[in-house]
């Protein structure tokens, strides 16, 4: 992949809204949380890496799993363009075939040619399939500051558990006999 050429001056600042569209949740979780969202503000010069641990900690998440943002009109679309993890790289396993745009540890928000109303996907953890909508709300300047960055800036709902219990949620299709009274 080719660099773009990045802005003279300091990085700019995108502020990125995080909401969670898919996952392991309970239907209690969903009715006491509606919508779950998190704002972050992350430098242009960062990488998706960078963003990936931002939102990581936004949903107060505890084990790492593999992850990838994918660009396109919905996710998990065969058509989408991918960015994905370098151990990802040379897989046909993921992505539902999409075509590898890049390696998230190289590729910089300055690189995507983000513009305010910008929408993508960040998918993390393949087998639970935690699916975030990521909506460009803002491009800035930076102002002096001794933040970090990414920074969470607004948080909505709770943060779902990583592995919720799910005990009594749903329902077993494949019990035979749930009494323990096999009758063939």
């Amino acid at each position: 992949m080719s660099r773009k050429r990045l802005p003279k001056g300091p990085a700019r600042v995108y502020t990125l809204e995080t909401e969670l569209i898919g996952g392991n949740v309970t239907e209690e979780f969903v009715t006491k949380n509606p919508v779950v969202s998190r704002t972050i503000e992350i430098r242009g010069d960062q990488t998706l890496d960078d963003l990936h641990w931002g939102i990581f900690s936004a949903y107060d998440r505890e084990e790492m799993h593999m992850f990838e943002f994918q660009f396109g009109k919905e996710p998990g679309h065969r058509k989408n363009r991918c960015y994905v993890m370098p151990e990802a790289e040379q897989s046909t396993l993921f992505g539902f075939g999409s075509q590898h745009a890049g390696l998230v540890s190289k590729t910089r928000l300055d690189d995507l040619g983000l513009a305010v109303g910008t929408t993508f996907f960040y998918w993390f953890d393949f087998g639970d399939d935690w699916w975030h909508e990521i909506r460009v709300k803002a491009v800035s300047q930076p102002q002096a500051t001794t933040e970090k960055y990414p920074r969470i800036v607004a948080r909505v709902g709770d943060s779902p558990p990583q592995y919720p219990d799910l005990e009594g949620e749903f329902v077993d299709d494949d019990a035979d006999d749930v009494d323990g009274d096999d009758e063939e």
